[in-house]
């Protein structure tokens, strides 16, 4: 199998088409990327930024270049040998707009009579025979009034259209008559207030986003018509791999990456390609070895590097101040992790995923349903789905979770004991619709229990919650770290890494910048109550997740009055997310607008009054976060597996939640500073806010890698006062040497007589061409330059 060394993911959308990304191949080329990584080409909902609403599986998306622009741009590509991984959608379809998806609107219009009816995974039953679409203001009965019939005929509505506002839905085949009430009992949907999606829809999404609909990419038929032009772009090698999303929404994931990899053999001929599944694991989880899978997108290794470099002699003071904080909001005190992804996983389960769990209830044997009662029964599911402990099982694999989340359940809720004992063996059962529905079910509850909720309201430190990471395991000691890496290496050598996706909750050096508070908790403590007296929301917690997310991501360009303007309207956008996903005070459904003003507020100030005060915490925090940032890089790009660089985050990468991590990629810029790094006599830059020093480790640890075989995997060990200081590694005659805890350690004085243990031969260091002799090597001297360094014999 043919695999990349590197990745370059690029995010293709109508402000920056394939024929702009095949401007920027050659580019790539000279940073020393193997691969370039497009997200979704297939048609999208119009005006997606982010591709994965497909509405249309049989052609790439004319606003993002079509399919004769996708030729340009892997013409472009093959000339600068660049291979190509593109991003794929199986286990939805976009239906915001139902008119540009054909083969929803197709349903909407003949029901189950619609050839595509079997297609997207709908509930007739439950239904009584129709779809129903959430998307009026509230209950039909007050707003049919705004519901209006049009009867001009259209080529895809030969009987006429019905408007709601901005929503527009097909007549069923004669069913025309300007009586609305009759009119719209005859369609083969039912308009609902936009609420009920939470309880009574009956079709499954992705999520809980209802404009996301469930495709059955399990029936042979839809595999084949989802996955034709996919398959025509590897036929024609156009493809050289495929990034499987969300493969845990399907019902046997392992089974789909089968049969896609007999796809991809017959259209390769012979060749399997290069896939990837976006796999979330849980800490000390494995992906199941019997995927046909190089490996996960590489959330697991961003949650490793990280933790690798937070100091864990913070941990006691950062609880001990958030314990205060939560005590001085009235809050009740966290009693751990477990416990409050409990909660917020039950929580998703009572609310967002109700419509889901009333499906399982429906689908279990009768006797069950006879003997319990439906509600017994969706509580007894809740409780299970808030005790599961990973995204899925895939049984038989996988019954250890249940099993666990059986007996903490019961623990939990032991008046429902006797129904738990009799649900595990039917959710057990792979041969029963319940049980892999179930399997369909977890993932949902913990991502938005942990992901969209939980992360938001446990911020003692927020570099730790990330995608992928449990922030109950605050840090790694430089043994596990090369424990983990080592089984990387042997297992999923060609898995991919990552420290920055489209999904990340935080820039990667965004989250640098931040863990440099775990080593100066008190200081941190100290500054956060000034910032607090400036400007507070009155919540201790989120006033700490604001206020990190202020100093982590403040750029250099707010030095400028247009540059913190553009800042401001950022942080008022990522404020007001962070804040409904905590949904502690207020939410998506139901604002509290009294707390939103002055969560507004601390923006508008952080800002505004006391910008040069948040300023000068930023510059005294900088110079740590900076080398938190080089030394991530340099272990994720020279570490096992196939490291992406996420697009822009050659340079420093402080962004926040998305949509702001898909902003616009100034590449001149980038490609005017790599030439000048490669110009003869350049100087190694400085490190800085200018992010030159992340190009040049970055460029040079990508080349490096496409030019050298990467055979092995050894820790290099170092000896001295400050030991525990660096992370070093031996790839097969390049060593990688990194610092960790920098403010500790030049609060303790340097290296001093710290050295690293290199083999007895001549060595240069290919980010500054200084050259040394091997043997141990005082680390003051090695990385007097830039707190990393990169050497080859």
């Amino acid at each position: 199998m043919r695999h990349p060394l590197s990745t370059y993911r690029l995010q293709i959308r109508e402000s920056f088409p394939l024929d702009t990304a095949a401007e920027v191949t050659g580019y790539l080329r000279d940073l020393g990327v193997s691969w370039a990584y497009l997200s979704p080409l297939l048609e999208a909902t119009p005006g997606s930024d982010h591709g994965y609403d497909v509405v249309d599986v049989t052609r790439v998306d004319p606003a993002r270049g079509g399919a004769e622009g996708l030729a340009r741009f892997a013409a472009a590509a093959r000339a600068d040998e660049l291979g190509i991984l593109i991003d794929i959608v199986p286990n939805h379809m976009g239906v915001s707009e139902p008119r540009a998806n054909a083969w929803w609107w197709d349903v909407l219009r003949q029901g189950r009579a619609s050839a595509h009816a079997d297609a997207f995974d709908i509930d007739w039953e439950f239904g009584n025979g129709k779809v129903r679409v959430p998307v009026l203001g509230a209950d039909l009965a007050e707003v049919i009034d705004e519901i209006s019939y049009d009867p001009t005929p259209a080529a895809d509505a030969p009987d006429g259209l019905i408007r709601y506002y901005d929503h527009v839905f097909p007549v069923a085949p004669g069913t025309a008559t300007a009586d609305i009430r009759a009119l719209l009992d005859a369609q083969n949907f039912e308009l609902r207030f936009w609420q009920d999606e939470a309880a009574d829809l009956n079709y499954r999404r992705f999520f809980a986003v209802t404009t996301l609909a469930g495709v059955r990419v399990e029936r042979p038929e839809v595999f084949d018509a989802t996955h034709a032009e996919i398959l025509r772009w590897v036929r024609e090698g156009i493809a050289d791999g495929l990034r499987v999303d969300h493969p845990d929404g399907l019902v046997d994931p392992g089974g789909y990456l089968d049969r896609l990899a007999v796809a991809l053999e017959e259209a390769g001929d012979g060749e399997v390609g290069y896939v990837l599944g976006e796999k979330i694991l849980e800490h000390g989880e494995a992906l199941p070895s019997w995927w046909k899978t190089a490996g996960t997108t590489g959330y697991d290794a961003l949650a490793e590097i990280d933790r690798v470099l937070t100091d864990p002699a913070g941990e006691a003071a950062l609880d001990a101040r958030d314990a205060r904080l939560r005590a001085d909001s009235g809050l009740p005190a966290l009693t751990g992790w477990h416990d409050l992804i409990h909660d917020t996983k039950r929580r998703i389960a009572d609310s967002i995923q109700v419509s889901e769990i009333r499906r399982l209830v429906r689908g279990l044997p009768a006797q069950l349903r006879e003997e319990f009662g439906a509600d017994v029964l969706q509580d007894a599911l809740a409780e299970i789905l808030a005790c599961f402990p990973v995204y899925r099982s895939y049984l038989p694999a996988g019954r250890a979770h249940l099993d666990a989340a059986a007996g903490e359940a019961e623990v939990r809720r032991p008046e429902l004991g006797d129904v738990i004992e009799k649900l595990v063996p039917v959710l057990a059962d792979a041969s029963l619709e319940v049980a892999w529905r179930f399997q369909q079910t977890t993932g949902p509850v913990m991502a938005k229990g942990v992901e969209d909720t939980a992360f938001y309201r446990y911020t003692r430190l927020g570099s730790l919650t990330e995608v992928g990471g449990d922030p109950g395991e605050f840090s790694l000691d430089v043994a596990g770290f090369h424990t983990a890496q080592a089984l990387r290496h042997a297992s999923w050598p060609t898995a991919m890494t990552t420290l920055s996706t489209h999904d990340t909750k935080r820039g990667e050096d965004t989250r640098a910048r931040i863990a440099v508070l775990a080593e100066i908790p008190a200081r941190w403590a100290e500054v956060l109550d000034e910032f607090r007296g400036i400007a507070s929301t009155g919540h201790g917690p989120f006033d700490a997740l604001l206020w990190q997310a202020i100093v982590g991501a403040w750029p250099a360009s707010a030095s400028t009055p247009e540059g913190l303007k553009d800042y401001r309207e950022r942080l008022h956008a990522y404020a007001e997310k962070a804040a409904r996903e905590a949904s502690e005070v207020t939410g998506w459904w139901e604002q509290d607008e009294a707390f939103e003003e002055r969560m507004h507020a601390v923006v508008d100030a952080a800002t505004g009054p006391a910008a040069e005060r948040v300023r000068a915490f930023v510059d005294e925090i900088s110079p740590a976060g900076w080398s938190n940032g080089l030394s991530a890089k340099l272990l994720q790009i020279m570490g096992p597996g196939v490291p992406d660089v996420y697009q822009g985050s050659e340079l420093w990468e402080q962004s926040l939640v998305d949509p702001d991590n898909r902003r616009a990629v100034d590449f001149a810029e980038r490609r005017r500073l790599l030439a000048s790094l490669d110009a003869p006599g350049a100087r190694p830059p400085a490190v800085d806010a200018t992010g030159a020093a992340k190009m040049l480790v970055t460029s040079r640890a990508l080349r490096l890698r496409r030019e050298h075989p990467l055979e092995i995997y050894r820790p290099l060990e170092a000896a001295g006062v400050a030991s525990d200081h660096v992370v070093a590694f031996d790839r097969g005659g390049v060593f990688a040497v990194a610092t960790r805890l920098p403010h500790g350690l030049a609060a303790a004085g340097g290296w001093r007589d710290t050295v690293v243990l290199l083999p007895e031969t001549p060595v240069i260091d290919v980010l500054t061409g200084r050259a040394f002799a091997g043997g141990p090597t005082p680390l003051a001297d090695l990385l007097g330059v830039y707190p990393v360094a990169l050497l080859i014999f």
